[in-house]
């Protein structure tokens, strides 16, 4: 098998973005097939015992089994990596093995970790439930307030954790100072970058050190598979993540993989035509007297944060309806071509109730801090003609009284 068909990672880095999301990461095997092989192997043989030690004595690269490397996986770390800009990329088995070894990995008991209060609900329990059975302190912040962050650090602080633009507020921090904070202080940034993908927002660009992604999401953008990915340094993915993820046994499955190497090749112009046709939608829910909360719109109190550093807003945004949760309920039951769904990066067009689904585990108190309100509805935009999804709000506004 010969990585990226005989060419070495200095070539691959002067490719551009949408070279390396259908290229970068490409092995291929004395077949010379065009498509990434799919490895569906738990184990690997050895032509002598002295190979297979040394392989596990890490003196001799090569695979030893598929908790630890498989070749389909290792394609895509290399093709993600290639597109952040990072040394390493470790793939897991959804977003949110990837956000909880992300954590888990780094932070020990006595440690203190700072998190953005707008956060996926999955992602909080873990800050604010599982984290502090073992002994790690957090503090939750307005995460777009660059102040907030400065007044939660604490002498054990070792982490920042937080999701830009965040799930489902679309709060967007500044990634520049808050990652420019925590090098300050040698403090690790994490950022969960699932609505931006790196075809929209590098946050490494910006100073993170460790970008996380729930790959389930636009990196797919057909639902058909669940997979996570970190990145960052290749000393952070070797002393930090693999110890744990080697023992701990998150992995991405080959096929999961497999999939996800054949979405990123279609990444970039899904997520740009899904961004197009968000903003088209978003600028008609506004005009309908709906209060908007999309990045792209001049509306958004950090539109130009959001423009400075992400290339286009995404394909996700927020609105919020007067009358509650059952006004938001008659919308989405009025809905005749927008699914309701929980999922967001797919290329159909889904909208969800936070407050009764990706958030409900939070309790009321939990999603009043977090700034997600009863009358609010998240709308993943997909890859119809807008106009006909225009459509379909306007007459499931209409039906609801709007």
């Amino acid at each position: 098998m010969k990585k990226n068909d005989g060419l070495d990672r200095s070539l691959t880095s002067q490719w551009r973005p949408q070279t390396r999301a259908v290229r970068a990461g490409t092995w291929r095997s004395e077949h010379g097939e065009t498509s990434e092989a799919l490895y569906l192997t738990s184990g690997y043989t050895y032509d002598d015992a002295e190979t297979v030690a040394a392989r596990f004595a890490g003196e001799a690269e090569g695979m030893v089994y598929s908790r630890m490397q498989n070749p389909t996986a290792a394609m895509l770390e290399e093709r993600i990596a290639a597109l952040e800009g990072a040394e390493a990329c470790r793939v897991q088995a959804t977003g949110m093995a990837a956000m909880s070894a992300a954590m888990l990995c780094h932070l020990s008991a006595g440690d203190h970790i700072v998190a953005g209060r707008a956060a996926f609900g999955s992602c909080r329990w873990i800050v604010d439930n599982l984290l502090p059975r073992f002994g790690i302190d957090k503090t939750v912040v307005d995460a777009r307030d660059n102040a907030a962050w400065e007044a939660a650090i604490r002498p054990n602080t070792r982490m920042f954790f937080f999701e830009t633009p965040a799930n489902p507020t679309m709060d967007v921090v500044d990634l520049r100072f808050v990652c420019g904070l925590a090098r300050a202080h040698g403090i690790t940034s994490v950022v969960d970058n699932a609505f931006a993908t790196p075809v929209l927002q590098r946050p490494m660009e910006f100073g993170a050190d460790v970008v996380a992604y729930s790959a389930t999401k636009l990196m797919d953008g057909q639902g058909r598979v669940l997979a996570g990915a970190l990145c960052a340094s290749e000393e952070w993915i070797t002393e930090r993540l693999m110890p744990f993820q080697r023992n701990t046994g998150p992995i991405l499955a080959p096929f999961n993989a497999w999939v996800v190497l054949k979405g990123l090749e279609t990444l970039d112009l899904r997520a740009r035509r899904q961004s197009e046709n968000a903003l088209a939608v978003a600028r008609f829910v506004e005009g309908r007297g709906v209060r908007v909360l999309h990045p792209g719109l001049p509306s958004h109190p950090q539109h130009e944060l959001a423009m400075s550093q992400m290339e286009a807003a995404g394909p996700i945004f927020a609105l919020f309806l007067e009358g509650g949760r059952e006004r938001a309920m008659a919308v989405l039951n009025a809905l005749r071509l927008i699914d309701i769904s929980n999922n967001i990066g797919d290329a159909k067009s889904l909208m969800c109730h936070p407050a009764t689904t990706t958030h409900h585990n939070m309790g009321p108190e939990g999603r009043a801090e977090a700034g997600v309100e009863e009358g609010m509805l998240r709308l993943n935009v997909g890859l119809e003609d807008p106009q006909d999804l225009i459509e379909d709000l306007d007459q499931a506004f209409s039906l609801a009284g709007i």
